[in-house]
């Protein structure tokens, strides 16, 4: 599994991209805009193919999600330790972050996947995860129930060792979204993952 979050920061010609990765096979869009007011975030969903919708993933703002079909849902690791996700658990896909293995292990079933991170350092936060461990300590899994998705400085070059270590996907954000080309950016690390 492939996903993409978007940048923080609006980039020029974004949902024409998103729409454009959809088509080549990204398997979820989370869309990360703490800027953005709920306005613009209505304004930025219109902008995706409606046929893409049921591969959003909104963070925060869950009720936003039911005028336009979307059911899945992020919650950040300071937002699931205030049990934030309870009232969005029944009847949604709910996701989360953790940052080491054990946190990993101890989530319940209820969530359906979490990003785990850094996994290398990352491309769009500069300095950050350079120490990092998680990658070797992906082998210290043993919650099955809920899928982890590596996220952090993943990249064409990268993407086959997060596999080769047990994720069971991988999340891009600088790699697709500092690239000139996204789209083929998007392509290479797909294709390398496919051949893992």
């Amino acid at each position: 599994m492939i996903l993409v979050i978007t940048p923080e920061k609006a980039v020029q010609k974004e949902t024409e991209i998103i729409n454009q990765l959809f088509h080549e096979g990204l398997d979820l869009l989370h869309i990360r805009k703490p800027m953005m007011s709920r306005e613009e975030i209505e304004n930025f969903v219109y902008g995706i193919h409606k046929e893409f919708y049921p591969q959003l993933v909104l963070h925060g703002n869950d009720d936003q999600g039911k005028g336009h079909h979307i059911s899945r849902f992020h919650f950040s690791e300071a937002n699931r330790l205030k049990g934030d996700h309870k009232a969005c658990a029944g009847g949604n896909i709910i996701s989360t972050s953790v940052h080491d293995i054990q946190v990993f292990n101890a989530l319940g079933k209820e969530w359906e996947y979490a990003f785990i991170s850094p996994v290398f350092p990352s491309i769009s936060k500069k300095g950050y995860g350079e120490k990092s461990t998680v990658l070797e300590d992906i082998k210290y899994r043993n919650n099955h129930d809920v899928q982890l998705i590596a996220l952090g400085g993943i990249n064409e070059h990268n993407i086959s060792k997060v596999f080769a270590n047990g994720a069971d996907g991988a999340a891009l954000l600088g790699a697709v979204w500092e690239s000139d080309e996204p789209v083929d950016t998007f392509r290479k690390c797909r294709q390398k993952a496919i051949l893992s």
